[in-house]
């Protein structure tokens, strides 16, 4: 399982020869620096430690400035480990998208945009009371979220109710994105 690291630049849509739009995400991927080759002798297990997007030296302490140098390179923001590399790779190389093809399927991983503290409609997707329901008097009761539970047995609020709170900002996979063009 070979595989890059970048970042979302936008979105756009293509025509395929059919004549069908295609949504498509557009993702900055490498090039990529081989920073560090783990080994089974050494590290106990085999994998590619690759960096991404130039960091200022002046905000890299000085073992990471050190380790990049190592490398050939100079630091980097972002630093993943991959396994299974299909080919072999030695320090300093650089990686690029030509390692993938139009048509292949991959996944992507990466974290959810953060959209701070919201209410139980757009966390949890209630519909709130709806227009057509509201009744007079009930001014602000349509986007809350009704009964939190028991008024005597538990006699509080059992663990996983979905309230109001932070949303976003987790990490999300989505598999099996199809590469429209590289």
């Amino acid at each position: 399982m070979s595989g890059l690291i970048g970042k979302k630049i936008g979105m756009t849509s293509i025509f395929d020869e059919n004549g069908k739009n295609i949504p498509c995400t557009v993702i900055e991927a490498g090039p990529c620096v081989v920073t560090q080759v783990r080994t089974k002798g050494v590290d106990g297990y085999e994998a590619l430690q690759l960096g991404f997007d130039d960091k200022n030296e002046k905000h890299s302490s000085k073992a990471a400035v050190g380790h990049f140098k190592k490398a050939g390179t100079v630091a980097k923001k972002k630093v993943v480990e991959f396994q299974d590399f299909a080919t072999e790779q030695k320090l300093g190389d650089l990686i690029d998208v030509s390692i993938f093809e139009e048509g292949e399927f991959v996944d992507v991983q990466g974290v959810s945009k953060g959209k701070g503290f919201q209410g139980v409609v757009k966390r949890h997707g209630f519909s709130g009371v709806g227009h057509a329901n509201k009744s007079h008097g009930q001014h602000d009761r349509e986007r809350a979220p009704g009964s939190l539970g028991a008024s005597s047995d538990p006699a509080r609020v059992m663990p996983g109710m979905r309230m109001a709170g932070r949303t976003g900002g987790n990490r999300k996979k989505i598999q099996n994105l199809q590469i429209v063009k590289v």
